[in-house]
């Protein structure tokens, strides 16, 4: 699990050390399983998304419910490094390959999922990787 409360705090100094401000904190929630800070700087407005049982991170234009626009930030993106595993777009819009002789519902892409979370992709039926990472499905 990461720690809510030092992500938020680590937005919140890296945020306002480039003159921004956070407008928005929203934590995980039954249906998603991420963390969501909405910040305004560098005079843009995007979001900041934190895995909330991975140290995964990623940024995007806009995040609603079921869609995310995943952007790449190079301006912030050394601040986070050393904290959290940066996703760029290439990374999270990798599209989910099925593999498609089997019995069982699998994934070609390499991952770690258990028949557990393959269950929920089965069900949900994401077309890319940032979709798995970050999703209001969970």
């Amino acid at each position: 699990m990461t720690n809510g409360k030092e992500f938020k705090l680590l937005c919140y100094n890296i945020i306002k050390s480039k003159g921004g401000r956070i407008l928005e904190f929203n934590e995980p929630t039954a249906t998603s399983n991420f963390y969501d800070i909405k910040v305004n700087v560098f005079n843009k407005k995007f979001h900041i998304l934190l895995n909330a049982h991975y140290p995964l991170l990623a940024f995007a234009a806009f995040v609603e419910k079921g869609d995310i626009d995943f952007v790449d930030n190079l301006d912030l993106k050394e601040e986070f490094n050393s904290y959290y595993n940066m996703l760029d777009m290439n990374e999270l819009n990798v599209p989910i390959t099925i593999k498609p002789s089997s019995k069982e519902f699998t994934v070609e892409n390499e991952n770690d999922l258990n028949k557990a979370e393959l269950k929920q992709l089965a069900y949900w039926k994401p077309d890319r990787m940032g979709e798995v990472i970050f999703n209001s499905w969970d």
